[in-house]
């Protein structure tokens, strides 16, 4: 089968290579009709996550058609099924699982001790992401294998078309798990940190929580006018506003309620000094993460609000301001989204039409195609935002 695959750092390719097979009894094979590239592909590309090896298959969004079953499959599942992968691999039955943590599962990671290495301790499994976190195959291909099916794979059971279900792989649920854990009240103000897919759909969760104001901080114009039309967001370009500064015009001097990162390990600053700074450190491996968005959003929260941070980091991080952090009484809530946890309410509004996802979809590809997606999702070239493939 067609495959898209990791070579070396900035190189990616379409490769013919072994099609999947059921290795456990809870395994399902899925045709795949759809699939996404991620932002936290990104880090794969960029290079900036180890243990990745040349040949592996990328991609942790996916969904398509169940071809063959494991025997131990539960949950009614069955061949000619249409549905859902999601991202983190999880058990069900551990005790990480039983609480709803499905992200940090205490079993789908068979290289555990790698992780624990570089974390002390591992979280779950993720398709396509690294031998650190399991070395599972991912689903920018013809075919994908999904362990836990009864538990990793939601049932499609309408005629919705794929482009207003697949992000309930990942970016849906981690945007809407971004504004779950800032435990946003009627009236709140949010600001977010990034006007990709997470970003947008984070913000859209705020005002569906109970936000009276979300404000994002971005610096690609196409992007903070997607955020603005479709979630009805206020907007700052960092490349032309101190955001420190207009967050405090805009809350009376209070600053924002909560503060979403929705940016993660790459991130950028208008100050040509400071981005040159963590570059410099990056690249000399003396800090693996560039955390602009985590410090402002720090730095930005109001006396006793909650920082969210759902963009995805990797290792150690520079200048971290733990004396706001701590004499500000701040809190902060973080993780891999349990996506599990909040797939089946968000398709119930998918379904109703309270939300429809498909807006952040601006290219569609043949997986054929996949080299040049990364080019311009990577480079933000000809406005894109989401990249689906269709295989």
């Amino acid at each position: 089968m067609k495959a898209t695959c990791w070579i070396a750092p900035n190189n990616v390719a379409v490769e013919e290579v072994p099609e999947p097979k059921i290795l456990n009894p809870r395994d399902a094979i899925v045709r795949i009709t759809s699939a996404a590239i991620c932002g936290s592909d990104l880090h794969l590309i960029d290079g900036f996550v180890p243990t990745m090896k040349k040949g592996d298959v990328l991609g942790h969004e996916f969904m398509g058609e169940i071809v063959e079953l494991g025997h131990g499959v539960r949950d009614g599942l069955k061949v000619g099924d249409r549905v859902v992968a999601a991202f983190p691999i999880a058990c069900g039955n551990c005790s990480s699982c039983q609480r709803g943590l499905y992200s940090i599962c205490e079993n789908s990671n068979p290289n555990a001790a790698i992780a624990e290495m570089a974390m002390g301790h591992a979280p779950g499994g993720i398709y396509g992401y690294s031998h650190m976190l399991g070395g599972y195959a991912g689903g920018q291909a013809q075919y994908a294998r999904v362990p836990y099916a009864d538990v990793g794979a939601l049932k499609i059971e309408d005629d919705l078309p794929d482009e207003k279900v697949l992000f309930l792989s990942d970016v849906l649920p981690t945007g809407y798990m971004a504004a779950e854990m800032c435990d946003i009240r009627r009236g709140d103000i949010v600001a977010v940190w990034g006007a990709g897919p997470v970003g947008q759909f984070a913000a859209l969760s705020a005002f569906l929580l109970g936000a009276e104001r979300v404000i994002v901080i971005d610096r690609f114009q196409y992007r903070l006018r997607m955020v603005r039309e479709k979630c009805g967001a206020e907007i700052i370009n960092y490349e032309e506003t101190d955001v420190m500064d207009a967050l405090r015009d805009m809350t009376a001097g209070r600053g924002p309620d909560a503060c979403i990162d929705a940016v993660g390990t790459e991130g950028h600053h208008a100050s040509a000094a400071l981005y040159a700074y963590d570059r410099a450190k990056q690249a000399v491996k003396s800090e693996i993460d560039r955390p602009h968005a985590l410090r402002e959003a720090v730095l930005s929260c109001r006396n006793g609000g909650t920082v969210s941070v759902i963009g995805s980091y990797g290792g150690f991080i520079d200048k971290f301001p733990m004396g706001s952090f701590m004499n500000r009484s701040l809190t902060m809530r973080s993780g891999q989204a349990h996506v599990q946890r909040y797939w089946r309410s968000l398709l119930e509004r998918v379904r109703k039409g309270e939300i429809d996802p498909s807006y952040i979809i601006t290219h569609t590809m043949r997986l054929e195609d996949t080299p040049h997606g990364y080019d311009i999702f990577k480079n933000k070239q000809d406005e894109c935002l989401k990249v689906v493939l269709k295989p």
